[in-house]
């Protein structure tokens, strides 16, 4: 059997789990792809793919071109980048792993603290000799907005609540029932936009949150209202928050997400100085890529045996 590691951008997969066990040829790639012809000639002659999240896709026009593909696994619970209908019908079992959010609660608090005390010119400026560059603010009786409640929405909410901010919240669904269970007040859309002081973005990406945070929801939002988003890049409209972050229109923006990524040496956000910028690792945790790779082994080891496990229909 011939495994390949997809998207070991730190290469220490094979450290995380016993890879050796499985009997079988594995080779890691740690660099991303260019695009789907580039994965097919890169993965022709394997048997078992193990994807890391979202980085690579898996469209119908790839999974059409490997015909010795049997299994892939796809690290978490779900994975918006494969065509699950084309995988059944090419023949390919299509294998989940355990997922944790936590780490994603952890990182976006990260963000915002990072992002309210200016932490990242200070770190610099003190690598360069220098000392205090600016004035940071405190999250004490400021407004929360949570766009989206699920479960690490609401962690959010709850976190919130100890820096002693007031938690408001929208989605579609959202009741004011299920949001006081969270300690957070259920409001309209608009509300969100206009009240937050942190608007914190949870949601998964569907065809209705695509662009949900476009430019009238920006220009809703307060002159000094941080953006954070660790959920998916295409939920805010890119070229809208690109303008309202140079026109200074909103005090700044804390991503983990991106249309794009990896996101392109010379993409306009990595030269703005109101923006904090981390390269999607709101998932990239030791404890959480321990799940990830055991899983996967767990997964090969079933699909081997003839009883495939956690199978994404």
């Amino acid at each position: 059997m011939e495994i390949a590691i997809l998207d070991d951008y730190q290469q220490v997969a094979l450290t995380f789990a016993d890879w050796d066990s499985l009997g079988a040829r594995v080779r890691v790639f740690p660099r991303p792809f260019t695009g789907p012809d580039d994965v097919v000639r890169a993965l022709a002659d394997f048997d078992v793919v193990v994807a890391m999240r979202e980085r690579t896709r898996f469209p119908a026009e790839v999974f059409d071109r490997l015909p010795n593909l049997k299994l892939l696994v796809t690290t978490g619970a779900r994975n918006a980048a494969v065509d699950l209908a084309a995988a059944r019908r090419n023949g390919v079992v299509v294998s989940a792993t355990g997922y944790d959010g936590r780490s994603t609660v952890e990182h976006t608090w990260a963000l915002i603290l990072a992002a309210a005390r200016n932490l990242p010119a200070e770190f610099r400026s003190v690598r360069e000799g220098g000392w205090q560059v600016g004035v940071g603010t405190t999250l004490r009786g400021k407004t929360l907005g949570v766009l989206g409640l699920g479960d690490v929405g609401s962690a959010v909410a709850r976190i919130g609540r100890a820096f002693g901010m007031e938690t408001i919240a929208w989605s579609r669904s959202l009741t004011p029932e299920r949001a006081a269970e969270h300690g957070a007040t259920a409001v309209t859309r608009d509300e969100l936009f206009e009240r937050a002081d942190v608007l914190s973005l949870h949601l998964v990406l569907t065809a209705q949150s695509r662009g949900l945070v476009g430019e009238a929801e920006l220009a809703r939002m307060k002159p000094t209202a941080l953006l954070v988003n660790t959920s998916r890049g295409p939920i805010v409209d890119e070229p809208a928050l690109l303008e309202a972050l140079r026109r200074k229109t909103i005090g700044g923006a804390a991503l983990d997400v991106f249309d794009l990524e990896p996101l392109p040496a010379e993409h306009p956000l990595r030269s703005l100085d109101n923006v904090v910028l981390t390269p999607h690792i709101g998932y990239v945790a030791k404890e959480l890529y321990t799940t990830f790779y055991r899983d996967a082994v767990e997964d090969i080891a079933a699909f081997q045996a003839g009883t495939p496990i956690r199978v994404l229909s």
